[in-house]
C-alpha cells in the first residue's frame, strides 16, 4: 500500500472517530495535502540529506566517476528552478546538491546592501537563505504532486484507468526537489561559541552540511582575495568541534563538516601558537613563521621572540601587527591543515587554490592521503578562475615542454578571440570539459561545486534583455530572447501564476469551500495560451 493509501485510511479513521463534525472532510484531499508537505521541519530535511551525502561519499570511495556536484544559489527561486531543470533533463536528482556562498549573502542579501566577501554582512541571513531555500524546495514538491492529483481527477472524470493509474505511479514513486545544501558559515563569524549559535541556526533551517574555513573571522576575506589571515590549528580545531556539538544536540547525528584552508594564498597569521613541547601542533604551526635568528643584544623593546632549538628568533611582525609566513610554505602549511583537521572531526576537505590545476590538487591530496587514506574534497570551480585562459596556458605549457611549435600563439594573449578556432583553444576547452572527471579521478575531489553562477547568469541574460528591449528590438527582445525560449524549453516558470502556487491556491479553495470555490484557473486565465 502506498503513504498516499495509508494517510487516506488514517484520516479516514480520524473522520469517523469525530464524527459528523468532520463530515465535510475528505480523507483524500487530507492524505494529498500530507504528501504535499513531506518535511515538517528543517531538522527532517538535515536528518534525510545528510543520510544522502553519506551514501554518496561511500559511493565515491568505491568508484570516483559518481562525484556530486552543485551549483551556488542566493534565492530560492533560483535553487528551485535549478532543480525543477534538473528532474525535468535527468528525471533524478541524484549526486546533485546546492550550494550556498557566503560571498553571493554579502554581495545580494544584507540589509546594507552589496557587501565584499569578508563576514560583515548580519550572521542570521545565512539561516535565512537556507531556509528560504528549502521552502521552494518544498514547494516545487506541492506544485508537482499538485498537478498529478489534478490529472488523477481529471482520468477518473473521463473514466480513463491507464491515465489513472500512470499518474499515480508518479505520485506514489515521486522524486523530491530536497537535496542536500553545502552551507558556508565563512569563519564560524566570531569564537566557538557563536560559531556553535550560528550552526545551530543553519541546521535548524535544514543544512547537513557546514564548510568551515580557516581564517581569522573578524579579518576574513575572499579566498580568491589577497590579505587573508589564519589561525593556529587548536583554534579552528575548537571550531569544528563546535559544528559537530551543534549536529549531534540537534539529532543530526551524521551531519557533515567541511573544513576549508584558505592557506595557499594566506601568507599571514595574527597569533602565535601555544606550544608546550617541540613538535606539537603549534610548534609545527609556529615553524612556518618567517622568522631571523637574533642575539639577546639585538632584542628591541617589545619584540617577540621565540626560542627554538636554543635559539632566539624573531617573527617577522608587520605594521599590521600580524605574523609573516616564510615565503613557498603554503602547500606544506595546507597539507597540515587538511590533516588536523580530518584526525580532528572534519568529514571532507576544500583548498582553495589559485588556479584549476588537476596536477597542483592532486599533489597536495596524495600527501594528505598518506596520513588520511580516505581523505575527499569539495573543490570550488570557481568564476574567480579566468577558466579559458588558465587552461589555454596550460595546453601551451604541455605543448612547449613536448617540443612542440607553439610560436604561432602568444602566452600572455591566449584569451584572445583569434585563438578561438585553433588546436590550442579545442585541446584546453576538452580539459575544461572534462576537469571534473579528471580531477574527481586524479586529485580526489568528491564535490565540483561553483560558487557564484547564478551571480553572474542572472548579470548575463539582464544585460542581453536591457539591450534588446530598450533598443530596437523593443518587445521582441522579450519574446524572441526570453518567452519563445521558455515554451519551447518546456521552462516551468513561462506559466509564473501556476510557479507562484495559483493552482494549488485553486485546488485549497475546493478543498475548504467545494463548489463555491471562487477559483483563479478558469477559462479566462490567460496563463491558458501556454
Amino acid at each position: 500500500m502506498s503513504s498516499l493509501n495509508k494517510d487516506i485510511e488514517t484520516v479516514a479513521a480520524l473522520k469517523e472517530t469525530y464524527g459528523s463534525a468532520w463530515n465535510a472532510i475528505n480523507p483524500e484531499y487530507a492524505a494529498r495535502m500530507r504528501a504535499q508537505n513531506k518535511f515538517k521541519t528543517g531538522l527532517d530535511i538535515a536528518k534525510y540529506t545528510a543520510a544522502i551525502m553519506r551514501k554518496d561519499m561511500e559511493r565515491y570511495d568505491n568508484d570516483t566517476s559518481q562525484y556530486t556536484q552543485s551549483l551556488g544559489c542566493w534565492h530560492g527561486f533560483i535553487g528551485q528552478q535549478k532543480m525543477i531543470s534538473i528532474k525535468k533533463h535527468f528525471n533524478s536528482t541524484d549526486r546533485r546538491y546546492l550550494y550556498l556562498s557566503g560571498w553571493m549573502v554579502a554581495a545580494l542579501r544584507s540589509e546594507f546592501g552589496p557587501l565584499p566577501d569578508q563576514s560583515m554582512h548580519e550572521k542570521t541571513s545565512v539561516a535565512s537563505l537556507i531556509e528560504e531555500l528549502y521552502t521552494f524546495l518544498r514547494q516545487a514538491d506541492a506544485r508537482e504532486l499538485g498537478g498529478l492529483f489534478r490529472e488523477v481527477d481529471a482520468a477518473r472524470k473521463a473514466g480513463d484507468s491507464a491515465a489513472e493509474a500512470a499518474a499515480q505511479e508518479q505520485i506514489d514513486n515521486h522524486i523530491t526537489h530536497v537535496v542536500p545544501i553545502i552551507a558556508d558559515i565563512d569563519a564560524g563569524f566570531g569564537n566557538a561559541e557563536a560559531t556553535y549559535l550560528m550552526a545551530k541556526q543553519m541546521i535548524e533551517a535544514g543544512a547537513c552540511c557546514i564548510q568551515i574555513e580557516n581564517q581569522v573571522s573578524d579579518e576574513k576575506q575572499c579566498g580568491h582575495q589577497d590579505g587573508k589571515v589564519t589561525v593556529p590549528h587548536e583554534d579552528f580545531l575548537a571550531k569544528i568541534r563546535a559544528v559537530r556539538y551543534a549536529f549531534l544536540e540537534l539529532g543530526v547525528d551524521d551531519g557533515v563538516i567541511v573544513a576549508r584552508t584558505d592557506s595557499l594564498g594566506a601568507g599571514l597569521t595574527k597569533q602565535i601558537a601555544v606550544t608546550n613541547k617541540p613538535g606539537d601542533l603549534g610548534d609545527q604551526y609556529n615553524s612556518f613563521l618567517d622568522c631571523e635568528e637574533i642575539s639577546p643584544a639585538d632584542m628591541n623593546n617589545g619584540d617577540v621572540i621565540l626560542n627554538r632549538d636554543g635559539k632566539l628568533l624573531r617573527p617577522k611582525r608587520l605594521p599590521s601587527n600580524l605574523f609573516q609566513f616564510r615565503a613557498g610554505t603554503g602547500e606544506d602549511r595546507c597539507v597540515l591543515d587538511c590533516i588536523t583537521s580530518l584526525q580532528n572531526g572534519a568529514d571532507l576537505l576544500w583548498i582553495e587554490t589559485e588556479k584549476p590545476h588537476v596536477g597542483q590538487i592532486g599533489n597536495m591530496v596524495n600527501r594528505i592521503r598518506e596520513a588520511c587514506p580516505n581523505a575527499k574534497l569539495v573543490y570550488n570551480n570557481s568564476p574567480s578562475f579566468n577558466w579559458t585562459l588558465n587552461f589555454r596556458q596550460q595546453v601551451f605549457d604541455a605543448m612547449a615542454e613536448e617540443g612542440k611549435d607553439v610560436s604561432a600563439y602568444n602566452r600572455d594573449d591566449l584569451m584572445s578571440v583569434d585563438y578561438d578556432e585553433t588546436e590550442l583553444a579545442a585541446i584546453a576547452d576538452e580539459k575544461i570539459r572534462t576537469f571534473q572527471a579528471d580531477a574527481a579521478r586524479e586529485a580526489g575531489i568528491f564535490h565540483h561545486l561553483i560558487t557564484l553562477p547564478t551571480y553572474h547568469t542572472a548579470a548575463l541574460s539582464t544585460d542581453n534583455l536591457a539591450k534588446e528591449y530598450f533598443g530596437d528590438q523593443g518587445m521582441l527582445g522579450y519574446v524572441a530572447g526570453v518567452q519563445r525560449k521558455e515554451i519551447r524549453q518546456g521552462i516551468a516558470c513561462v506559466k509564473h501564476q501556476n510557479m507562484a502556487g495559483s493552482d494549488m491556491g485553486d485546488d485549497h479553495k475546493e478543498y475548504f469551500a467545494g463548489e463555491a470555490a471562487l477559483k483563479a484557473g478558469g477559462e479566462d486565465n490567460t496563463m491558458n495560451q501556454f
